[in-house]
C-alpha cells in the first residue's frame, strides 16, 4: 500500500508550488500576526500558514486532517526554499518579483476606491506591509518551485519503471470516469458597421455634454457599462503601464491630464478615456464603456457562417485544423487543431465537468460528429458562437497499462521526483537549523525534523 505520508507530502508539495497562489487565498485575516509555527534555516513557518493548508484541503475534499502532516509538507517546502536561496545556480529574480509585487498591489488597488479602504479589507496596517506580504509570498514560490526542479530535472522512467509501478499499485489506482475529446471552432459575433457608428456617437455625444458642464463621473455612473468601473465613476488607480490592454493604454497615455480621448475601441467594446493623473509609469484615468454586444441578427449572421464551415469539414473541402486555424477566435486553441484542453494539459475531459451548455449541444452525437453552431459565452461573458467536434469518447474504465500508459507514465514519474526530494530533505536536515514549537511534541514526522529541532 502507498505510504500515507508519502501521499501527504505529495500532496503538500504540489500544493504550495503550484496552488493556492492568489493573494486572496493567502492573505487572510490574522494571517500575519500569529505564531510561528516553526524555523528552518532563516525561514519561518507561521501557524496561520498550517491552518491556510489544511482549509485548502478541507475545501478539495480531503478527509482525515492531520495538523502535523500539513506541518510536515510546510517544513519541507521551507527548507527549498533556504536551500534554493543559497543555490548559485539558481537566478536571482528579487529585483523583478519586488517589480510584479507593486504591480499586483496597484492592480489590487485599482478594485478599491483608495488605499485605506483595500488595506482595511486585507487587514494590513499600510502599504509597505502589504507590499512586503506579496513579495515575500511571490519569493517562496519562485525559490520553491526553482529548486524542486534543479532536484528533479534529471528524473526520468524506463518502460519498465513504469509497469512495475502499475503492478505494485494497481488495486490503489483510481477508475477512469467517463471522459470526452473535444475541438471547437469559436467565434465573436461582427458588429455591423450601423452598429458600430451607433456605439461611436452615443459616446460622442457623451463626451459633448461632458464638456458642456456635466462631470465624467456622473456619465460614467449612468452610461458605462463596465461593472468594475461605473459605480465608481469610471475611476481606475494607479494602473501599471502594460496592464490596460494596448488600445486603452495607447489612447490614455497620449492624453494630458483632464483630456478626454476620442472613442477608442478594444477587445471589450468602444470607451471614451479621460487621464486622470500620471506619475511615471502608473496613471489614474477614468473611462465610460459601451460593451460591443451583438444583437440577435449578428449573432445569427455569425452562426450562419459557422454552419458553412461546418459544410466544408464534413464535405471533406477542409480539416478541422484548418478551419481552426483560418476561423477561430479563442486564441488558446486556434493553433492547437482547435482541441480543447483539461486543467492538466490532457486532452481528455471528465463528462461531468462539460459545461452544461456544451453538453446539450452535444446531447446524441457520437465521435467524429459536429455540432451546429450555437450561442454561448467566454470566460468574460462575452457573447460567442461555436461548433464543437467529438475527437473521442472514453467511458469510464479502471485503469490498465493497454489503455492509459502515459497517465500511468505520469503518476510512475511524478512519485519519483517526490521521492528525489525527498532523499534530498533528508540529507539536508542534519546540517540545519531546525525549532518546533512544542505545540507539535507529539507529531510523529515521517523525517527527522524532531531529532535535529532545538524545541522552544
Amino acid at each position: 500500500m502507498i505510504n500515507k505520508r508519502k501521499i501527504t507530502f505529495l500532496l503538500g508539495i504540489f500544493i504550495i508550488l503550484f496552488g493556492v497562489n492568489s493573494l486572496n487565498a493567502q492573505l487572510k485575516q490574522g494571517d500575519l500576526v500569529d505564531g510561528i509555527a516553526a524555523v528552518i534555516g532563516d525561514e519561518i513557518v507561521l501557524e496561520s500558514d498550517v491552518n491556510e493548508q489544511m482549509n485548502y484541503a478541507k475545501q478539495q475534499g480531503t478527509t482525515n486532517i492531520d495538523k502535523c502532516e500539513f506541518l510536515e509538507s510546510l517544513l519541507n517546502n521551507k527548507l527549498l526554499v533556504y536551500e534554493a536561496r543559497k543555490d548559485t545556480l539558481i537566478e536571482n529574480r528579487s529585483a523583478v518579483i519586488k517589480e510584479q509585487a507593486n504591480a499586483k498591489y496597484q492592480q489590487l488597488l485599482s478594485q478599491f476606491p483608495d488605499e485605506k479602504t483595500m488595506l482595511t479589507a486585507y487587514k494590513f496596517r499600510n502599504g509597505y506591509e502589504m507590499k512586503n506580504a506579496i513579495e515575500k509570498i511571490d519569493t517562496d514560490q519562485y525559490y520553491a518551485q526553482a529548486k524542486y526542479q534543479r532536484i528533479t530535472e534529471k528524473a526520468d522512467v524506463t518502460p519498465n519503471e513504469v509497469t512495475d509501478f502499475y503492478n505494485m499499485f494497481k488495486t490503489q489506482l483510481p477508475q477512469v470516469k467517463d471522459e470526452i475529446s473535444l475541438s471547437q471552432i469559436m467565434m465573436y459575433p461582427k458588429l455591423t458597421e450601423a452598429h458600430k457608428e451607433d456605439l461611436i456617437n452615443r459616446l460622442k455625444k457623451i463626451k459633448k455634454d461632458i464638456e458642456g458642464g456635466e462631470t465624467f463621473e456622473s456619465q460614467a455612473r449612468i452610461y458605462s457599462e463596465d461593472p468594475g468601473s461605473a459605480s465608481n465613476g469610471g475611476l481606475m488607480k494607479n494602473i501599471s503601464k502594460g496592464q490596460m490592454v494596448k488600445p486603452f493604454e495607447a489612447a490614455a497615455l497620449n492624453l494630458q491630464e483632464g483630456e478626454i480621448s476620442d472613442p477608442i475601441e478594444s477587445e471589450f467594446g468602444y470607451h471614451i478615456i479621460q487621464l486622470v493623473r500620471r506619475s511615471g509609469k502608473i496613471y489614474d484615468a477614468r473611462h465610460i464603456l459601451l460593451m460591443a454586444t451583438p444583437t440577435d441578427e449578428e449573432i445569427k449572421t455569425a452562426k450562419v457562417k459557422l454552419d458553412s464551415i461546418k459544410g466544408l469539414i464534413t464535405n471533406g473541402k477542409m480539416t478541422f485544423k484548418d478551419a481552426a486555424f483560418r476561423f477561430s477566435d479563442d486564441k488558446r486553441t486556434k493553433f492547437n487543431a482547435g482541441v480543447i484542453t483539461a486543467a492538466d494539459g490532457s486532452s481528455k475531459l471528465e463528462r461531468e465537468s462539460v459545461p452544461g451548455i456544451i453538453s446539450y449541444e452535444l446531447a446524441g452525437l457520437n465521435k467524429g460528429d459536429i455540432t451546429n453552431a450555437f450561442e454561448d459565452k467566454d470566460e468574460r461573458d462575452r457573447k460567442t458562437v461555436k461548433i464543437i467536434k467529438i475527437e473521442d469518447v472514453i467511458p469510464s474504465h479502471q485503469i490498465t497499462l493497454e489503455t492509459d500508459y502515459d497517465r500511468i507514465k505520469q503518476m510512475a514519474l511524478n512519485k519519483t521526483r517526490n521521492e528525489m526530494v525527498e532523499k534530498f530533505v533528508n540529507s539536508k536536515l542534519p546540517t540545519t537549523f531546525i525549532s518546533i514549537d512544542g505545540r507539535y511534541d507529539d507529531c510523529a514526522f515521517k523525517g527527522n525534523w524532531k531529532k535535529d529541532a532545538v524545541k522552544k
